[in-house]
């Protein structure tokens, strides 16, 4: 179990604000100084809260301009058969979310791709083939008007300023 007080849940929101902000532009945003904000952060990743720093891309403008949610429904759902699936779809770059979820389907993927005819050939060529996979159905997104990877952490904020949270070790 890892402690959250005020001062790392504002860390953690500007750091998803900004995740390339230098120690001493987050020291000004949290009210501490920069070797404080460093030993703090070292501390979160340690705890696993924070996973990684990424840059986001905007695939549109990248020529990738259609995105999918895609459902799929396994035959079988068999540890190995699972084991097998989840190994191929992390090989496919075009999926960039895989969830398995409860409901008509057993997955929900996020699929990005240039244009229809490439969303056409991954689902039938590449997607359809992955040993498993009985049923594949697509949603094509025709705009998006909110895309965010910031978690809402207000709802760890308690009255005491300090909320217990489980670390990647537990």
């Amino acid at each position: 179990m890892v402690d959250l007080d005020s001062y790392d849940l504002s860390l953690l929101e500007s750091l998803q604000k900004d995740g390339r902000a230098t120690h001493h532009e987050l020291a000004k945003d949290v009210a501490l100084s920069a070797s404080q904000i460093g030993r703090r952060l070292q501390r979160l990743e340690a705890a696993g809260i924070i996973e990684g720093y990424r840059v986001v891309l905007r695939p549109e403008v990248l020529g990738l301009g259609v995105t999918a949610f895609t459902t799929l429904r396994l035959q079988h759902h068999g540890d190995h058969v699972i084991e097998r699936f989840q190994a191929e779809i992390d090989l496919l770059p075009e999926v960039l979310e895989c969830h398995a979820v409860v409901g008509e389907a057993d997955y929900l993927l996020r699929i990005v791709v240039p244009d229809l005819n490439a969303l056409s050939a991954f689902v039938m060529k590449r997607l359809m083939q992955v040993p498993g996979v009985e049923n594949v159905r697509s949603n094509i997104v025709l705009s998006a008007f909110k895309r965010s990877n910031s978690l809402p952490l207000h709802y760890l904020a308690r009255s005491t300023g300090v909320r217990r949270v489980s670390g990647s070790d537990d």
